[in-house]
């Protein structure tokens, strides 16, 4: 089955591009700061929101889409749920993940952020998963990186880089992703455990042909989910055990979207939400604040008190081969995320200076271009 994309070409998306590209032109020419906008989902996420909207969702629509292909084409401002109930429809999924946070978001939009839902560790984060991508640079114009087919990986790389810029580098227009299967069986188990025992089981089981495709502990429970071949998730519970979890779908998806009860204070506002991506083997530490840990224990949320240290949070997660980012507060604050390296700023500096000269896309979203 191969999606028609007649009605990409009969859309006004094309004319949408070219007045991205105008508006980009005369903000670069008047040095004018510009917000990248899409759903708004993640507006909370980053350090600020600078500059006059330039909305991306006019720029929509599914390009391509041949499932034998395993790779999906679409434009930026196309709604995540459509891209994924077409590839739903062809018994395929996008393996990452993309957490929603609210309704409306959009396909640029989660590759600008550059976040992946429980099963990143399993089947890969989203720019394991970009092929290809097309963006309007500060200079108003509209480059091609990548391609439209696996084979064809030519400025693959760059295609990356969009991938968690946060907008800074250029305006996405369109994407090319790989395709996986959706598994023919899932199951969820859970056990009653220690953060210290799930930790040590989850690295322990991520060692062996186990078909796990996502993990969670909080508040003394580890949850587990098995993908793949029947017979293979059946083996694998058979032999691991643990309860049921009946309506498991549900389970993730409030994980991926942070509606579980866990992230319940953070979205009120009442804490800052701090997300700490470290070494999975990392031990459980006091980090002043309840946690939520997932990816094998590579992915620690800690809902902030009073009594969280920053400086002592951040020197944690270096000494756990990771960063910790301020993930969600009642206000977008500097420093929201981690410092980065004097190399590697320097190199992030030099890549802002040659695909947005003016310094006008989302200038001050991530901090790191000051």
């Amino acid at each position: 089955m191969t999606h028609d994309p007649g009605s990409a070409r009969t859309t006004p998306s094309d004319a949408a591009i070219d007045a991205i590209r105008d508006a980009v032109v005369r903000a670069g020419e008047a040095r004018t700061p510009l917000r990248i906008v899409g759903g708004g989902t993640k507006d909370f996420y980053g350090e600020s929101l600078e500059g006059r909207p330039l909305d991306l969702r006019g720029v929509a629509g599914i390009v391509d889409y041949d499932p034998t292909e395993l790779v999906i084409v679409a434009r930026a401002g196309t709604p995540i749920d459509e891209v994924e109930r077409t590839m739903a429809a062809a018994g395929q999924m996008l393996a990452f993940e993309p957490p929603r946070f609210a309704p409306g978001g959009t396909l640029g939009g989660a590759v600008a952020a550059g976040l992946s839902g429980p099963r990143r560790p399993y089947a890969g984060a989203v720019r394991d998963l970009v092929l290809g991508a097309k963006i309007v640079d500060g200079r108003g114009r509209h480059l091609a990186f990548g391609g439209r087919v696996m084979k064809n990986v030519a400025g693959f790389d760059l295609s990356r880089l969009m991938c968690g810029a946060m907008g800074t580098l250029g305006v996405v227009t369109e994407v090319s992703l790989k395709c996986l299967p959706r598994p023919k069986a899932e199951e969820t188990r859970v056990w009653e455990l220690s953060s210290d025992e799930a930790i040590r089981r989850v690295n322990e089981w991520g060692g062996q042909p186990l078909p796990i495709s996502a993990t969670c502990w909080h508040h003394g429970t580890l949850a587990v989910r098995f993908s793949g071949a029947a017979s293979a998730v059946a083996s694998a519970v058979g032999r691991l055990g643990g309860a049921p979890v009946p309506h498991a779908d549900a389970f993730w998806e409030s994980v991926r979207d942070h509606v579980h009860t866990f992230f319940h204070a953070a979205m009120r506002g009442a804490h800052p939400l701090w997300r700490l991506s470290v070494k999975s083997t990392a031990p459980h530490a006091d980090l002043g604040g309840e946690q939520l840990i997932e990816w094998g224990g590579a992915l620690r949320w800690l809902a902030a008190t009073p009594r969280t240290d920053v400086a002592k949070l951040r020197a944690w997660a270096v000494a756990q081969g990771g960063h910790a980012t301020m993930f969600r507060a009642d206000e977008l604050l500097a420093g929201s995320f981690h410092p980065l390296p004097p190399v590697i700023g320097a190199l992030h500096r030099r890549l802002k200076a040659a695909f947005d000269p003016h310094t006008i896309l989302n200038p001050g979203r991530t901090g790191w271009y000051a």
